[in-house]
């Protein structure tokens, strides 16, 4: 297919954030915020990015997509689904019993899948595993692995941070969603104020000194995000490990959960579902399924 440019980007990600939230109202439960702040992220991969075949979805030479943070599934499904991987329809089967669309990633179900998700921290790690198997049988695919920022609270994520840059993985490249909201806001806090768990901290500065080269773009504008994309497809794979840490909205898109911790894991009702739909300017086609 032909690479489509910033505006059918933008387009389809204003789709995948409804097609999430629409499929989270039919399943009555699901992740909004999380998903939501990295939709731009997932459609600049596998519509820009990423070397896939949808009609051949364990091609060898693939990029692998590893989402650590697993809780936003949906919105991988839902870009997964315009991206060709399997019918638009099939969302709507989310988190039922006996779908391939689980809650949280399972490999064994969905052959789009590189990596099985739930318990937080370990995808960076399964993440370097495969940039060292494609190593060793001479492969040039690379493996890009999404975090969220809440995160990096787990020990086995600085683990990985620490052994990259010492086997020179250049074609790891991590992407951190930093929308500096967690579940449920920061302790101590009764609003819904923002609360950065890493208020404070030089984040760039400690990857940077471990020993990953760190790219700094708005999670939300496709020509920023393409271009740190662009910078990491340049580095050889001998080169250091690669960080593009993306500042994003928890929410992003939805006018009832924008930067409001509270929507970690609510249900839109219909008439929050019209709200975005009208927020999002789509048409009575873009949101059918």
């Amino acid at each position: 297919m032909s690479a489509p440019d910033l505006g059918q980007l933008e387009r389809l990600a204003r789709r995948a954030r409804y097609l999430s939230c629409a499929a989270v109202a039919q399943a009555g439960a699901g992740h909004i915020g999380g998903p939501l702040s990295c939709i731009d992220l997932l459609v600049a991969l596998y519509f820009r990015a990423m070397r896939v075949r949808p009609q051949e979805p364990d091609w060898p030479e693939r990029d692998r997509l590893v989402l650590s943070k697993g809780h936003a599934a949906i919105g991988l499904y839902s870009v997964l689904a315009l991206r060709g991987y399997f019918p638009v329809g099939e969302l709507r089967s989310f988190d039922r019993a006996g779908s391939r669309l689980q809650g949280h990633p399972d490999m064994t179900r969905l052959p789009a899948l590189d990596a099985s998700a739930g318990s937080l921290g370990q995808g960076l790690s399964f993440g370097l595993g495969l940039v060292l198997a494609a190593r060793l049988r001479g492969s040039s695919a690379r493996t890009f692995v999404l975090l969220g920022d809440g995160e990096l609270q787990e020990g086995m994520v600085w683990e990985a941070l620490h052994l990259a840059p010492r086997y020179r993985l250049g074609r790891l490249v991590a992407l951190l969603d930093a929308n500096r909201l967690q579940q449920y806001g920061w302790p101590g806090s009764r609003t819904e104020e923002r609360r950065d768990p890493w208020e404070g901290v030089p984040l760039p500065e400690i990857f940077t000194a471990l020993g990953w080269q760190v790219r700094e773009t708005d999670g939300h504008d496709f020509s920023q995000i393409l271009a740190a994309l662009a910078g990491v497809q340049e580095v050889p794979g001998e080169g250091p490990p690669q960080l593009i840490l993306a500042h994003t909205v928890k929410g992003k898109g939805a006018p009832f959960a924008e930067g409001r911790y509270t929507w970690h894991s609510q249900v839109p009702s219909q008439e929050q579902l019209e709200q975005l739909r009208s927020a999002l300017e789509l048409t009575e086609a873009e949101v059918a399924w």
